[in-house]
């Protein structure tokens, strides 16, 4: 089904996907935040590792579905919808949002950012190089909260009151899955930003503190795998564990929907 001209949807193991060319979908993502009404939409991603823990984790599931947009991140996501007879055929990550959305902006001039998330060192290398790169987009604010599984009502407070206090247009949170989705979705009736989006990794990646996969293994849907050697402890679990249940249901639901 189309949509905007932009994208396509598609469902797959009960989520509504968004798919498309990457710079197409998100020139498609900049309308319709910039040219609409000053309401917080938001954006979040499905990998399997997400699929998996959301299965145990009913407000993470609440929250992927409640996304504005939900973005195939993953090559398992393609793996799987053609599987199912799907249209998947190109990944969507947090990179390619974070990417064309700042060239956008930065074409546009006089946008503002918001940066939640990470530490301070990795907050002021952002400023320093978004200042490089794109210098017609102001950082208006960045926040690095504590490091705890759960936020007290005034810590939330303090931290809503920050954004909405910079006036962006855009915030990006980088606490990683599930926490960041299920911040968005708790607060967003409060933020007042145009758009939100949960990007995890995408902070570390930016400033270069952590490597992204070569271009080869990404083209490959190996990216995973350079990834898992850089850092195994964090990862492990996402490619034995969650992969492996994200097929299996894959499998499972091609195989109940035969005539």
């Amino acid at each position: 089904m189309k949509d905007d001209g932009q994208s396509m949807k598609e469902k797959l193991l009960g989520y509504q996907l968004d798919h498309g060319a990457p710079d197409d979908f998100v020139a498609g993502v900049f309308q319709k935040v910039m040219g609409g009404e000053r309401s917080c939409q938001w954006l979040a991603c499905l990998n399997p590792h997400s699929y998996a823990v959301a299965k145990g984790d009913a407000q993470f599931k609440a929250a992927l579905l409640d996304a504005d947009w939900l973005i195939p991140d993953g090559a398992g996501i393609l793996i799987a919808s053609k599987i199912l007879g799907g249209n998947i055929r190109q990944r969507i990550t947090g990179s390619d949002i974070f990417r064309q959305m700042h060239r956008l902006m930065d074409r546009e001039g006089g946008l503002r950012v918001f940066f939640l998330g990470s530490t301070e060192e990795t907050l002021g290398l952002i400023r320093e190089k978004m200042a490089q790169d794109f210098p017609n987009i102001t950082v208006a604010g960045t926040y690095s909260p504590p490091f705890r599984a759960e936020y007290s009502p005034q810590e939330l407070d303090h931290m809503i009151d920050a954004i909405n206090a910079a006036q962006a247009d855009v915030l990006w949170v980088g606490m990683t899955a599930p926490k960041q989705e299920k911040w968005i979705y708790a607060n967003r009736e409060r933020l007042q930003v145009r758009f939100a989006a949960a990007i995890g990794a995408v902070f570390d990646f930016y400033t270069g503190r952590v490597k992204r996969s070569h271009p080869v293994f990404q083209r490959l849907g190996l990216e995973w795998l350079p990834r898992l050697v850089q850092q195994p402890r964090r990862l492990w679990r996402r490619m034995f564990i969650s992969a492996p249940i994200f097929v299996l249901d894959a499998l499972k639901a091609r195989l109940t929907s035969r005539p």
